[in-house]
């Protein structure tokens, strides 16, 4: 027998050998039914897998994002054999879960799959799905699973099996198809009951340029019909709010092939939705005690050596460039310089702590295939600060940085979020880590103390912390339910030793400070961009680009329309006259489209008692008010940033 622990602690016995879904059925045949995977141990095991030794359990289900996960990767098995049926020959490479569904690459040799194919490989994948057929795992040899592509000539996968060692290989089955693959799969395929095959695109095989071009197909799955009706709903409000369609609409920004991909040029509605962003930041920042510094754009490849930056982040810099013999790299991050900052003078306990911020232009080299817009560029503007403070300081100065994000949070109407506390890997200290294991212990500790004393909603990830230290990244979500990564507050116990950081102590003696690395407010690329889904382009006041759109009925009303504009524009208001010779129904219809938030119609009646007619985007005709009535109330509106 076993003992297995369950969530609530309990422990029940099981012969040896049950797996997760024999164990689901002992508790509830209607939990059986739901259940998708199981985590043992800490990890994600198929609910069929047979468990041999005393373990922890917790099941699955699709309420889980582990068994959402696990339902989609098994949906990439099934896209998988539906294309083999249809397309003889055609060689596989990933097929991941994603954030929402699947995909799938493949070279398909000299056959095609165009967006008018997804109906009948959705099709071939139903009838599948209905065989009810079961996900079987096989743990292989690496001899007899090279041997198995060779036979097929598949390339990919054996590229694949170079870097696993033998008792790390397996494969996975169901109907027809085999997989290379570590899993962890659904019971069968009769769980997935709705079925849409998204979109289909070129990716490059590893993602790099110089390799062949593959076929991407995009998927997406459910348990029920009725949940990808909603899905699709909310799928064609998200395209309707896509930053990238509302970016070109409203002229905040664009993309050129001569600047080059993930290099956006902001216009000159987009500079000044950044500035307002940036004069936020600044307000806050210096009541909080920040104090604001510049740095350049390149740097030595020596300073990068010391932070530590080349050997575990040099995948994401640009190559370097050499003069003179040395090597200079274009600045990825701004943190080695604010340590040069910090050390280039004395500094003392009473110094700390000491907060250096700066909105400092960065430049990563991100894989073409992961580009998207404004959420991955390879140029961004990011709301970094340094903080660098003791170890009694440390707890406030981390809480202070989370308040900053509620305070955020207020301005701009975001009700839903998450912190995750990304946690260190111990199995990869040294590689991906900075070997110190009792350091991490006690900065992930120190952490997590402020998150459960604040009462702060956070979920903790292991595997993707900084190479430095432990960090909390802010999961935020749109007003349609999509997720962003917007901001990250991370902890740093080795950067001050490399740059040999001190301060003088009380006793007069030498110590080195912690670092907190925060943005709040992440970059002006991946926010704007969430900024335009979340608000639909529907900009509150004080961020909207153009403010106020003064209409004249006709050209007789041109000149009060101009001169109500210079008054709006002398009181700090962003306003613009609509000058054209068009009717003023169209003006209005015209206005509404480029979402202004509030529209003056002035006619005979409003130049000759000196109001105008107020429209507010969404909301109508509210009236008619005296110049100086609307100046006053969208003055106030604007100064105290509210969110609608």
């Amino acid at each position: 027998m076993i003992n297995i622990t369950l969530p609530d602690g309990a422990v029940k016995q099981y012969p040896e050998g049950s797996t997760a879904l024999d164990i689901a059925k002992s508790i509830s045949e209607g939990l059986a039914r739901k259940v998708l995977a199981a985590d043992i141990n800490g990890e994600v095991w198929d609910a069929t897998r047979p468990i041999h030794t005393d373990a922890t359990l917790r099941l699955l289900t699709w309420a889980d994002t582990e068994g959402k996960s696990t339902f989609w990767h098994s949906s990439a098995h099934l896209l998988a054999e539906a294309v083999e049926s249809l397309y003889p020959g055609v060689k596989f490479w990933v097929g991941p879960p994603v954030e929402n569904g699947f995909y799938y690459d493949m070279d398909l040799g000299d056959n095609k799959i165009t967006e008018e194919d997804l109906a009948k490989l959705e099709k071939k994948m139903n009838e599948l799905a209905k065989q009810n057929n079961l996900f079987t795992r096989q743990e292989i040899s690496k001899k007899d699973a090279v041997d198995y592509f060779n036979k097929k000539g598949d390339e990919y996968k054996l590229d694949l099996l170079e870097n696993l060692q033998d008792g790390q290989i397996t494969f996975y089955s169901q109907g027809q198809f085999t997989d290379l693959c570590r899993g962890p799969h659904i019971p069968n395929t009769g769980f997935i009951k709705a079925i849409k095959l998204t979109s289909v695109a070129g990716a490059y095989w590893k993602g790099s340029e110089k390799n062949k071009m593959l076929t991407r197909v995009y998927g997406v799955t459910f348990p029920a019909q009725k949940e990808l009706d909603e899905y699709l709903a909310m799928l064609e409000e998200a395209r309707k709010r896509d930053h990238r369609k509302l970016g070109r609409e409203l002229s905040i920004f664009t993309m050129d092939d001569d600047v080059g991909p993930g290099l956006p040029l902001w216009l000159p509605n987009g500079t000044i939705i950044i500035e307002e962003l940036e004069k936020l930041a600044k307000e806050t920042e210096e009541e909080a005690g920040y104090k604001r510094v510049v740095t350049p754009h390149i740097a030595k490849e020596s300073m990068y050596l010391t932070s530590g930056h080349l050997p575990y982040y040099q995948d994401s810099m640009y190559p370097p460039m050499e003069l003179d013999g040395t090597k200079y790299y274009l600045k990825s991050m701004n943190c080695p310089h604010h340590h040069k900052i910090f050390a280039a003078e004395p500094r003392s306990y009473k110094d700390l702590p000491l907060r250096l911020a700066e909105y400092g232009t960065c430049y990563r080299y991100e894989q073409s295939g992961e580009l998207f817009g404004l959420m991955r560029v390879r140029c961004l503007h990011m709301n970094d600060a340094h903080i660098y403070c003791t170890k009694e300081q440390f707890y406030e100065e981390f809480l202070a940085v989370n308040q900053m994000y509620l305070k955020y949070f207020k301005i701009f109407g975001i009700d839903k979020f998450v912190m995750r506390l990304s946690l260190h890997s111990p199995e990869k200290l040294g590689q991906k880590y900075v070997d110190e294991p009792e350091l991490w212990k006690e900065t992930e500790d120190m952490v997590r103390e402020v998150l459960v004393k604040t009462g702060t909603p956070f979920v903790e990830v292991q595997d993707e912390a900084a190479f430095y230290g432990p960090k909390i990244d802010v999961q935020i979500w749109s007003a349609i339910g999509r997720e962003f990564t917007l901001a990250t507050n991370q902890v740093d116990f080795a950067q001050g030793r490399r740059f040999k950081l001190e301060f003088a102590t009380q006793d007069n003696k030498s110590d080195t400070p912690l670092i907190i690395h925060r943005a709040p407010l992440g970059t002006h690329e991946r926010f704007i961009g969430f900024l335009l889904e979340n608000y639909a382009g529907k900009f509150p006041l004080w961020l909207a680009p153009v403010q106020v759109k003064v209409l004249p009925i006709s050209d007789k009303f041109l000149d009060y329309a101009k001169d109500v504009a210079k008054k709006l524009k002398k009181a700090d208001i962003r306003a613009e006259v609509d000058d054209r010779q068009e009717k003023i129904g169209k003006k209005i219809r015209d206005t509404e489209l480029l979402k202004v938030p509030y529209m003056l119609i002035v006619g005979e009646k409003e130049m000759e008692e000196g109001t105008v007619a107020v429209r507010r985007q969404g909301k109508g005709d509210l009236g008619t008010k005296t110049v100086e009535a609307f100046l006053a109330e969208a003055s106030e509106e604007k100064s105290e940033r509210r969110a609608e």
